[in-house]
């Protein structure tokens, strides 16, 4: 649920209750900052040497309903920085001091009286009144940096989540226990995905051969959605001089996130390459081109990395070695529209297959701000280009300033897994000015050099990010196409052997050519020992698409006993391979 200036009101000010009652329990606390979020609010809070953990949530809640039953009224007042700071200071109020005393002399600054109980430096907005506060709930406790700077102290970060009503509260509880269930890396352990290691790093997950199996299957499919579209396949290495994203305008956007590698034999300077543009643009340049041969299309599933910070981190959906499924057409002004298309073409293909059908595009433009590179007016009609593209493409969108690339304006699509969450995957970027900045050129129609046009797309974007989503998305139970292990075959006792070697020829024998061409079965047979009810079990933990039961009855009737998700039923032999097919 998006933030309405009403509900943004009932959660700021419940962030100033949720300080109250932190006063009245911990009287020494020292505050940092308390925004209203999406879905609620939080505060950044100092307890010095007193420890605070998820168990001090329910006195600390129970204060807050005490004080919004009193029905206090929110009123501001506005006073001089000098009368701010003393008051800061009389309460010993660290944090707010160094806040105010970065504001303008002449600003007058405003605070917020909760009643006679609490007051507050804020600048609202805020409810009249407690009464009008509806149903909130604490959530959990984190740390947070102050002002995310890793040198500074370590405060203690309480969340709440807040809603008009306690209907819409329990409903979103209900979803968040649902995505705890979903959690993908809970799913990755259990479903023996991916792992981490304190000796490899934070950040750096290690892929089983059954997540490598599931991430190989994306990437596959990824790439053959657009080499059916002409994009070629180019490799480039991990590596490179600082040079080059000196040139391309990333090391002075992006330095800091920059992996450096410095040579033991010459001492150049290398980094690890944290995106691919600037590379494929180096081979675009290495030899002319002439209008004839444009559009140029390149696209490599290749390993990206970024020196994230630690806190940061978290399971797949943020890592320090990413996987991008990573494309760029260099192509005249006059292609742009039709590449678009194709692009568009191959992102709503790919999600339907996915399930995620439900896809919105932001259109992410560039702001005031002094951040981006390249003419004005180039931005003007990049950004013109990639609406009018999302009108002929029937794409359901919305504008967003801001949120561009640094180099020009993109389509990001925004797709909602099965419990109602959005996310942003896939993306379309028009960019004017690497172009520029390496001298790309072309020899047009009229025999005069020109200036391609680089377009940049990523179907699956980061494929451990977009993994992330994709396993929440399905709870682990993968689409049978995408399953690791699609099939497992079960044996009641061992004499049933010799039936279980005719089915394993019949499997060996199936060739899937949807999604994927050449696309063979994967399945494994658990001859243990173990009892029938016990391997049912583990398979089914493991999540297996289809189950093949097979005891002396099923042999004696030419049949197999095959478990799906939803159902069970007896299916011939000589039928086996069209039934898997059509699974």
């Amino acid at each position: 649920m998006k933030n309405t200036a009403e509900l943004e009101s009932m959660r700021h000010t419940l962030s100033h209750v949720l300080a109250a009652a932190v006063t009245k329990l911990y009287p020494h606390a020292k505050f940092g900052i308390g925004p209203a979020v999406e879905d609620g609010f939080y505060y950044d809070i100092d307890f010095g040497k007193t420890k605070v953990t998820d168990q001090d949530l329910a006195k600390i809640e129970k204060e807050m309903h005490a004080i919004v039953a009193k029905n206090l009224p929110m009123e501001k007042r506005t006073v001089s920085k000098s009368d701010a700071l003393n008051w800061a200071r009389d309460h010993k109020q660290d944090y707010k001091i160094e806040l105010i005393e970065e504001l303008p002399e002449k600003e007058e600054i405003s605070f917020y009286d909760l009643g006679d109980i609490f007051t507050d430096l804020c600048k609202g907005p805020h409810v009249k009144n407690t009464n009008d506060i509806g149903a909130f709930k604490l959530t959990k406790i984190a740390g947070a940096y102050w002002r995310g700077d890793e040198k500074r102290n370590m405060l203690t970060r309480i969340y709440g989540v807040a809603f008009k009503t306690q209907e819409e509260l329990d409903e979103y509880l209900r979803r968040q226990e649902e995505a705890k269930a979903r959690d993908h890396r809970k799913l990755g352990k259990e479903l023996d995905l991916f792992c981490f290691s304190d000796l490899v790093g934070a950040g750096l997950p290690l892929f089983t051969p059954r997540g490598t199996e599931l991430r190989e299957l994306m990437a596959n499919y990824s790439l053959s959605l657009r080499g059916r579209e002409g994009f070629k396949k180019v490799w480039t290495p991990h590596i490179t001089k600082t040079d080059l994203y000196k040139t391309s305008g990333h090391y002075a956007k992006f330095g800091d996130e920059l992996f450096m590698v410095h040579s033991q034999v010459n001492g150049e300077d290398f980094a690890m390459k944290p995106m691919n543009c600037p590379h494929h643009a180096q081979i675009f340049a290495s030899r002319p081109r002439t209008y004839k041969e444009m559009p140029v299309r390149y696209m490599e599933a290749t390993t990206d990395y970024r020196d994230e910070k630690t806190g940061e981190l978290g399971g797949l959906s943020r890592v320090r070695s990413l996987t991008q499924d990573d494309s760029h057409v260099f192509c005249t002004k006059d292609q742009i529209k039709d590449e678009v298309k194709r692009l568009v073409g191959i992102v709503k293909e790919l999600y339907t297959t996915m399930g995620m059908q439900n896809l919105r595009a932001r259109l992410s433009y560039r702001s005031d701000e002094d951040k981006y590179l390249g003419d004005k007016k180039l931005w003007e009609m990049a950004q013109n280009q990639i609406k009018q593209a999302a009108i002929d493409n029937g794409l359901d969108y919305f504008e967003q300033e801001g949120e561009a690339a640094f180099y020009g304006p993109k389509i990001d699509f925004m797709a909602e897994d099965a419990i109602g969450r959005e996310h942003q995957l896939a993306t379309i970027q028009l960019d004017f000015v690497q172009p520029e900045r390496f001298g790309l050129e072309f020899v047009n129609k009229e025999g005069k050099k020109e200036r391609p046009v680089m377009i940049h797309h990523a179907t699956l974007g980061s494929i451990e990010r977009f993994l992330s989503v994709f396993i929440e998305h399905t709870g682990g139970w993968f689409p049978f196409w995408c399953a690791p292990e699609q099939v497992r075959i079960l044996t009641v006792n061992d004499k049933v052997s010799d039936y279980v070697a005719k089915i394993t020829d019949i499997l060996d024998g199936i060739v899937l050519d949807k999604p994927l061409k050449y696309n063979e079965l994967r399945y494994t047979v658990d001859e243990s020992a173990d009892s029938l009810g016990k391997k049912i079990r583990r398979a089914t933990d493991m999540k297996i698409p289809a189950i093949l039961i097979v005891g002396p009855k099923d042999v004696e009737a030419k049949e197999v006993s095959v478990r799906l998700r939803d159902k069970e039923e007896k299916v011939k032999l000589t039928k086996l391979a069209d039934y898997l097919k059509n699974l």
